[in-house]
């Protein structure tokens, strides 16, 4: 096994071979891969995406968009391959935009657990896309990878080192259990509590998940690859944020869809679907929501959705729940969904919320059970009883 070295080595050769040498130099061996598009790699690289696509599709190397995402795809494929045949232990990268690009495209194909460090110039950007739902440690070079120096030497040598540490990595989890994934966020932490210690004392292993858009989308690409026995959906408050391009936005169109060829029990529950969560307080609360209901949180506010809106969650619901009406039941906790919404809570909306529930009741395939409980979503008795279904789902 060996530490896979991603980098375009054609401009960043003296750093790709700084780190080459710093792993070399704690045990480890290493394999070369070359994702530069100007000229083949200027050392001998184990694996020369350049030369491959020379090969094969040279007229493409002249124009760099192209060339770029022949090498993407390629590199892509020979680290896939070579994680099969049980070749990969680790992957590093170093680079500006467009090493960080290839680098982190390259880490994606690898699955959860594999030690993935990038060492990027853009690491202090908004890296929500760039790392998606993957396991990637990013480490800012502060200074441009331009040479090693007496300052990117250092970063360099300590991201060696991290992949070197995390390669080493023998923990073991203690005897498995059946998995249940549990989505929460603020609003709704003092049920996703409950509702874990409930589940945990039934012999479950809880797995919970921050529903921030990117935390959602994880949790359905582990269900896909067979991680869970069971999602308790609590907080479907991406959907909001979706909606109202909110604070947790970036749901794609794989959230709340059943995985393929794999049915998997799911208990969805309204959790959130109160408000949309934005950036702002109540020093500087935007014109266009200064009519609505407003929970001020901190740097963040919740507004409440309007009945046109929650309709329109409601049949974005409907419309997923129905692919898989053999594995879903539906729990709509009554007295509220949120922290700000409860009796006397600034976000409280009976009406909408019937109205909510009725348009459910309306699109729902029959073959889904709704069930509706006389408490709040944070209440003990709603943890109780959304244990209890979940347990009876996972054991059906």
């Amino acid at each position: 096994m060996a530490i896979v070295i991603v980098g375009t080595f054609d401009t960043k050769k003296e750093e790709h071979l700084f780190l080459k040498d710093r792993i070399e130099g704690r045990g480890f061996k290493t394999l070369a891969l070359h994702v530069g598009t100007r000229t083949p790699a200027p050392f001998p690289a184990d694996q020369d995406m350049y030369r491959e696509i020379e090969k094969t599709d040279p007229a493409c190397l002249m124009r760099r968009d192209r060339a770029i995402e022949a090498v993407r795809v390629l590199a892509q494929k020979t680290v896939a391959a070579l994680h099969r045949q049980g070749c990969v232990e680790g992957v590093i990268s170093a680079g500006g935009g467009t090493g960080t690009y290839l680098g982190t495209s390259v880490m994606k194909v690898l699955p959860l657990g594999v030690p993935k460090v990038m060492v990027s110039t853009v690491a202090a950007k908004d890296m929500g896309p760039v790392v998606g739902t993957r396991d990637i440690t990013m480490i800012h070079s502060v200074v441009d990878v331009l040479g090693v120096n007496s300052i990117l030497g250092g970063i360099l040598d300590r991201a060696a080192g991290a992949v070197c540490g995390m390669a080493q990595s023998r923990w073991q989890p203690g005897a498995m259990k059946r998995r249940i994934a549990l989505t929460f966020f603020g609003f709704v932490t003092e049920g996703a509590e409950r509702i874990r210690e409930r589940l945990e004392a039934m012999g479950y292993e809880v797995i919970a998940f921050h529903a921030n858009g990117t935390g959602g989308m994880a949790m359905e690409e582990l269900a896909g690859e067979g991680y869970f026995d069971g999602i308790l959906d609590l907080a479907t408050h991406e959907f909001a944020d979706a909606l109202k391009n909110g604070y947790c936005k970036g749901i794609g169109p794989e959230r709340l869809t059943p995985p393929k060829g794999k049915p998997l029990p799911r208990l969805v529950i309204p959790g959130g679907l109160d408000c949309a969560v934005l950036e702002f307080t109540r020093d500087a609360v935007p014109e266009a929501h200064r009519r609505r209901k407003i929970f001020f949180y901190d740097f963040r506010s919740a507004i409440r959705l309007s009945l046109e809106e929650s309709l329109h969650i409601a049949d974005q619901l409907c419309e997923k729940m129905n692919l898989s009406p053999l594995t879903v039941k539906f729990l709509v906790p009554q007295k509220g969904w949120s922290e700000a919404d409860k009796k006397g809570g600034v976000l409280h909306d009976p009406a909408i919320a019937s109205a909510f529930v009725g348009r459910i009741r309306e699109r729902l395939d029959p073959r889904i059970e709704i069930r509706q409980a006389a408490a709040h979503i944070n209440d003990a008795a709603f943890a109780d009883l959304a244990a209890r279904l979940m347990d009876a789902m996972v054991k059906r």
